[in-house]
Order: structure tokens, then C-alpha cells, then sequence
């Protein structure tokens, strides 16, 4: 008993804080829910947490505004296009490429996986204006695709990265006995390495699936009439900054998507980003 009270008394402060921090990020969330069921001119005149002591005037008509509203929902459907599109490749070609770089012999291997590493510090913004000249030149500027794309481009060297240390740790022998009995490298890859490698792999999607979802800038350069939610709720704002009703809610939507998506794979995160700590 003794041991459990002193234990409880030295984690005390830390639970506090970390309880008062949790709060901090909350706050905002909750707020923002709260001010997409009310209307706006409750919200603008008296605030969001008017709720508390009026419940009677939350309703749901934001919501069924935000749903006849075309320019949102069109974004949200390309955001979700994008962000799939943009998850899924980089998966995809990733573990490809992290699997021949952690078991496959091949001339340069480490020089190239040298190459992969040192494109993690290149920034985005320096692209931003070639790939703009080069989408122009193809015909592809202002799609769903280059969007897709210019995500995948710059996932790549950390999902490579990410799963060949992740694949590195499997034990050898496993491999070694799927060769014995005659299975083929893609036979290995897709019956051994991928189930083996769904930490990794859920990681991998939480991290890009989140910068894809909540991107602006990538989107803001290479969008005119495609625009995924985050710009289309920038350009709502900008034009009509009274109708708070339409902004929270899909403000919210946004946020909420995402966040079933990490709460989702959550088990998996934590195991992920251990990928090849330890030899």
C-alpha cells in the first residue's frame, strides 16, 4: 500500500499536467463542434459555450446547409481521392522498394538507399514551381492526379526509408525456409513480408493519409477548380467571413475524418515508429 501511495504521489504532478494539456487541445476541438450546431448569429453575438445553459438552440440545419452546398462537398470528395490515392501508392511502391532494399542483392544498393535517405531533407516548397511548369506541360495541372502524384513523390523516400527498416529486423531464416520450399520473391513479399510488416504499414498510412488530408499549400498551387476541403473552406472564409454555420461544420468534418482514421490504427502506431530500433 505504501509503495502504490508513493508511486500515486510522484506521478501526481505528471498526470496533472498531462490532464491540463489534454484539456488545452480539447478545448478548441470541442468548441468548434459545439459552434457548428449553432446558428450564426448566436454563435457571433453570444459564443459557443452559450450552449451550455441554452441546449435548446443546437440543431442540425448547419449540417444539412453544409450537404446542399456543392463546393464543399465536391472538395470533400476530392480530398478523399487525393488522400487515398496518395496513401495507397506510396504503400504500395514503398514496400516494394523497402523489401529489395533490406533482402534483395543488387549492384548499388546502399549508394541508392543513401540517395533515398538524403531526399528526406529536401523541402516541397522547392518544387513547387518546377512541377507547376512541368503539369502545365503535360496537361495534367488542376487534377485530381497531380495532386495524387506530387503526395506520392514526396512520400516515397520516407516510406522507403520507414519499411526497409522495418523488414531488416525479420529474421533471415524465415525467408531462407519460404526459398527452400521453392517460393518465388513475390510469393515471400505478399504472404510473408506483408503480414509481417502491418505495423509499419498502418503507420505509414496514419502519417500520409493525415498530411495528404490536412495539405494546403500543395493543393492551393497545383488547384484551380479542383480544390480539396482545406482549400475550399480557405476560399468560403475568405469571401463570405460572416457564415460561420457553413465554416464549422465542414471545419469539423474535416478534423473528425482523420481523426477516425489514427483511432483506427492506433494499435499499430506505437510498434510502427519502433520500426528497426532495435537489431
Amino acid at each position: 500500500m505504501a509503495g502504490r501511495l508513493n508511486r500515486a504521489l510522484s506521478r501526481g504532478p505528471i498526470n496533472l499536467l498531462l490532464a491540463f494539456l489534454a484539456i488545452l487541445w480539447l478545448v478548441p476541438t470541442l468548441g468548434l463542434f459545439l459552434t457548428s450546431l449553432m446558428p450564426a448569429d448566436v454563435v457571433s453575438g453570444q459564443g459557443w459555450w452559450t450552449i451550455f445553459s441554452e441546449p435548446s438552440v443546437a440543431t442540425l440545419e448547419n449540417y444539412d446547409k453544409l450537404i446542399d452546398n456543392e463546393e464543399i462537398t465536391g472538395a470533400l470528395v476530392t480530398t478523399i481521392l487525393v488522400a487515398i490515392g496518395g496513401t495507397a501508392i506510396p504503400i504500395v511502391v514503398g514496400s516494394l522498394a523497402g523489401y529489395a532494399f533490406a533482402w534483395l542483392d543488387f549492384p548499388g544498393r546502399e549508394w541508392l538507399f543513401l540517395l533515398v535517405v538524403a531526399l528526406l531533407v529536401v523541402p516541397l516548397q522547392m518544387a513547387l514551381i518546377p512541377m507547376f511548369s512541368f503539369y502545365n506541360d503535360i496537361g495534367i495541372f488542376d487534377t485530381v492526379l497531380s495532386l495524387i502524384l506530387f503526395h506520392t513523390a514526396f512520400a516515397l523516400p520516407f516510406a522507403i526509408f520507414l519499411m526497409r527498416n522495418f523488414f531488416v529486423g525479420i529474421p533471415r531464416d524465415l525467408l531462407e525456409s519460404a526459398r527452400i520450399d521453392g517460393a518465388s520473391e513475390l510469393r515471400i513479399f505478399t504472404r510473408l513480408i506483408l503480414p509481417l510488416g502491418l505495423p509499419a504499414i498502418a503507420s505509414l498510412a496514419i502519417f500520409q493519409f493525415l498530411w495528404t488530408w490536412n495539405d494546403f499549400l500543395v493543393a492551393l498551387t497545383f488547384g484551380r477548380d479542383t480544390q480539396p476541403i482545406t482549400v475550399a473552406i480557405f476560399s468560403q472564409f475568405r469571401q463570405f467571413g460572416s457564415n460561420i454555420d457553413l465554416i464549422a461544420p465542414a471545419a469539423f468534418i474535416s478534423l473528425a475524418i482523420p481523426l477516425a482514421v489514427f483511432f483506427a490504427f492506433q494499435r499499430y502506431f506505437v510498434q510502427g515508429l519502433l520500426a528497426g530500433s532495435v537489431k
